[in-house]
């Protein structure tokens, strides 16, 4: 029957083991179990995660400072095509312009776009690759630490 003071019921956390009690316990019993390497590895694991971050943060103000020069020079060039079309020139001449820079600007705009992506893949994947590297050698460490349990 539901508890309407505990909506998580039947859960309780008071029962919960001591597991503070149970590392002491385990460790007087002569287990196999390293809680030093346990927490060294965890340390190793946020280490990890740390770096990662600040490789995507890095990543990410690459990208911000670089759309940056981008929206700079987007807007010296606004001001070059106007000048340049408000000049004297025949209907002609000013049609050709136009399409010419309409091309210029479809070109510019795809390069943009693919240089803003290689700055982000190249963010994640710096990233990626530091929690991959911790992963595989957390694994590693899982290994040892069951094989050399199985050790008399």
């Amino acid at each position: 029957m539901p508890n309407p003071t505990n909506p998580f019921w039947p859960f309780d956390p008071g029962n919960f083991p001591d597991l503070t009690k149970f590392g002491g316990e385990a460790m007087r019993a002569g287990s196999a179990l390293d809680l030093g390497a346990f927490v060294e590895a965890q340390r190793r694991n946020v280490e990890a995660l740390a770096q990662a971050n600040q490789l995507a943060t890095e990543g990410l103000q690459a990208l911000a400072h670089r759309q940056g020069e981008m929206l700079r020079q987007s807007l010296e060039q606004a001001g070059q095509v106007m000048r340049a079309l408000m000049a004297a020139g025949s209907p002609e001449e000013k049609a050709a312009q136009q399409a010419e820079i309409a091309r210029e600007s479809f070109e510019r705009a795809i390069a943009n776009a693919r240089e803003l992506s290689q700055i982000a893949t190249r963010a994640q994947t710096e990233a990626g690759d530091v929690i991959a590297r911790r992963l595989a050698a957390g694994m590693t460490e899982i290994k040892s630490t069951i094989e050399s349990a199985k050790k008399p």
